[in-house]
């Protein structure tokens, strides 16, 4: 198998330590480069991983043999960025949010598809312990018919603002959780929001979603809670199911650790960490299944080379910025608000 040549535009927190160790670290992928003028971020490259050049551009680093790329930068650049990559011929993974508004991440996907161009949103956390761990108690039957999904990304940092380069909370956690209730779930038909925030950007939001199925999804996404919630609580009628901490794949890159020094150790969620299955006062708890952060880029590869479709639609992410964009409406209203 020849690998597949990709680069990486921008070091920052997110490039730095989300993307490049995955990269380097997959199998069928060169990490061929990245695209950063930063004289600071060159040198962290350099020691962080010797031998991938730095590139002024992303002209110079399709020149230089690149066959796809991931935009890992502030939010408000990735659909510009997009468009770029895709006029230049190279496959795509932008990371999420997708854009700003659903309005340009449609423009991005039709000009992709126009192009011929393989597109791809890295909406990672579809591979999260957690969430696979639920995919398959839903697919056994463990809950009966599911009435509600409960999930959140909320954390204690009053002092911090929710970071720009992510859009705000709505769209830096929204697009993650909103991803993952139509990936369990389907399309929705209304909307329902609050949102929150003492500075430019929200940093406190609720989004209530009725999907066609009849499920309601409950999704919490704050920087300025001091108890969070359970990171899921989904209720059945046979059974509910609880899990409080958030996937450890996230500390474990932030902790300088990657799929290619803990192989098949990655994404391993201690016992101690499991959910838990209630059917009453009292749960059992439920073995957790393996994070896979590691087998994005491997599929992206794959898809790269013809050999399997995008491990992510962009279609799908277009579906949630349309939420997304539904909720902003809603917050500002007070409304519910239809698609």
């Amino acid at each position: 198998m020849t690998a597949t040549r990709i680069g990486l535009v921008g070091y920052g927190s997110g490039g730095r330590i989300f993307h490049a160790p995955l990269l380097a670290s997959a199998d069928g992928v060169e990490f061929a480069g990245v695209v950063t003028r930063s004289q600071e971020r060159r040198a962290e490259l350099a020691k962080g991983h010797p031998g991938v050049p730095a590139y002024d551009s992303l002209a110079d680093l399709a020149a230089a043999g690149v066959q796809a790329v991931t935009i890992s930068t502030p939010a408000a650049t990735h659909a510009s960025l997009a468009r770029e990559a895709i006029e230049l011929g190279l496959a795509v993974v932008v990371d999420k949010p997708f854009a700003l508004d659903a309005e340009a991440a449609r423009e991005v996907t039709t000009l992709a598809g126009e192009a011929g161009v393989l597109l791809s949103v890295y909406q990672n956390r579809r591979w999260d312990a957690d969430l696979l761990t639920l995919r398959r108690l839903i697919g056994e039957g463990a809950l009966g018919e599911v009435r509600r999904f409960e999930s959140r990304f909320e954390r204690w940092a009053p002092d911090r603002e929710p970071p720009a380069a992510g859009g705000g909370t709505l769209l830096d956690f929204g697009a993650h959780l909103v991803d993952q209730a139509h990936l369990l779930f389907g399309p929705v038909s209304r909307v329902y929001a609050e949102m929150r925030g003492d500075g430019d950007l929200d940093d406190d939001v609720f989004v209530a979603l009725h999907h066609e199925s009849g499920v309601e999804s409950h999704l919490w996404g704050s920087w300025r809670q001091a108890a969070p919630g359970p990171r899921f609580r989904v209720s059945g009628t046979t059974g509910t199911y609880i899990i409080d901490g958030i996937d450890g794949q996230e500390a474990a890159l932030k902790a300088g650790r990657s799929p290619g020094d803990l192989g098949e150790r990655w994404g391993v969620e201690p016992e101690h960490a499991w959910g838990r299955l209630y059917r009453g006062a009292t749960g059992a708890p439920v073995r957790s299944e393996r994070g896979r952060w590691d087998s994005y880029y491997p599929a992206f590869a794959a898809a790269v080379r013809g050999e399997a479709p995008v491990p992510v639609d962009p279609w799908d992410s277009v579906r949630n910025m349309d939420v997304l964009d539904t909720a902003r409406i809603s917050a500002a209203t007070g409304e519910t608000v239809s698609l």
